[in-house]
């Protein structure tokens, strides 16, 4: 497959929004028809983004990697994306749906190795790390366990904090590429609980570690907490992942508060899903606005790329 040169590796990605001083949404349309929303907000916006989908959600909503993949490149094709873009396998446990993706042409992948101990998410984040690498693809592990309060995601809601020293130890020998950490954050939609971000400790880890670092559960965060977790000294966090406040615009667009699958999402009529997708959208920009600092940033992203490539 010939991508297009705007889709990007995470690492390429992360590495150039740190320098410009923003982060990425990593966002999640969950349905197909939703991929065109996502793309059109960082066009309209000249934002550079990431669009994903997780191990569970393939699996919830009847989708496969390769079926992902073809309306991701049918919809940069047809709407001339301009901006730089990465295709992200979020939350994945099994190699073998990795390598599928790799293979369906994703750019990069997320092992979830982070209930198991510390040696065996090592051992096993880095079997898939020398994989993607050996194809070209970025990788993201995670270290802690980030708490949920929507099982589409992950599977528990347990909560462990990153510690600072095994993240260093945890990158050293895994060589990732970006690191998810738990510092306060959860999946989904915040009820009882309050989001919170532990601003010490991701400082902590930065100290310790160059990686890229990635904040899950940014739906309903406040944007005054995650602009300041971004603009963090020496480096916050360059990655951001918003799934459920974008299903939760479109189901409510429909009128609707059961979730679909993605066939029934495709089979709504043209109105529908043009009411859906400008739902999704609207969200979408308004992360990248007021949440992420990115808007307007893609212009910056291919200088420093160009400047950086003269250099070499």
């Amino acid at each position: 497959m010939n991508k297009p040169l705007n889709v990007w590796t995470l690492k390429k990605a992360l590495s150039t929004a740190e320098q410009v001083g923003c982060a990425l949404g990593s966002f999640s349309p969950r349905y197909t028809p939703m991929i065109a929303a996502v793309l059109r907000a960082g066009e309209k916006l000249q934002s550079p983004l990431i669009v994903q989908i997780s191990q569970r959600e393939l699996e919830r909503y009847h989708i496969t990697p390769s079926a992902f993949a073809e309306e991701f490149y049918r919809q940069m094709h047809e709407q001339r994306i301009s901006v730089p873009v990465v295709l992200h396998l979020d939350h994945t446990k099994k190699l073998e749906v990795i390598r599928e993706a790799i293979a369906a042409g994703f750019t990069s992948v997320m092992i979830d190795a982070s209930e198991l101990p510390l040696v065996e998410n090592i051992k096993t984040s880095k079997a898939v790390v020398d994989y993607a690498h050996e194809h070209g693809v970025s990788v993201e592990a995670e270290l802690g366990m980030i708490g949920t309060t929507d099982y589409v995601e992950t599977e528990k809601d347990e909560e462990l904090y990153t510690d600072p020293d095994e993240a260093q130890r945890f990158v050293n020998e895994t060589q990732t590429d970006a690191l998810a950490v738990s510092v306060g954050t959860a999946h989904g939609v915040y009820t009882v609980r309050q989001p919170k971000i532990d601003y010490e400790r991701l400082k902590a880890i930065r100290m310790r570690t160059p990686v890229h670092l990635v904040l899950h559960g940014g739906s309903g965060v406040p944007s005054e907490m995650m602009l300041k977790a971004i603009r963090l000294p020496n480096g916050g966090v360059s990655k951001v992942n918003v799934a459920t406040d974008l299903e939760l615009a479109l189901l409510e667009s429909l009128g609707r508060s059961e979730r679909m699958t993605d066939a029934e999402c495709k089979a709504l009529s043209a109105d529908k899903l043009e009411l859906g997708r400008a739902a999704v959208q609207s969200v979408v920009q308004d992360k990248m606005i007021n949440f992420l600092d990115s808007s307007n940033r893609a212009a910056e992203f291919f200088s420093v790329v160009n400047k950086d490539a003269a250099s070499k």
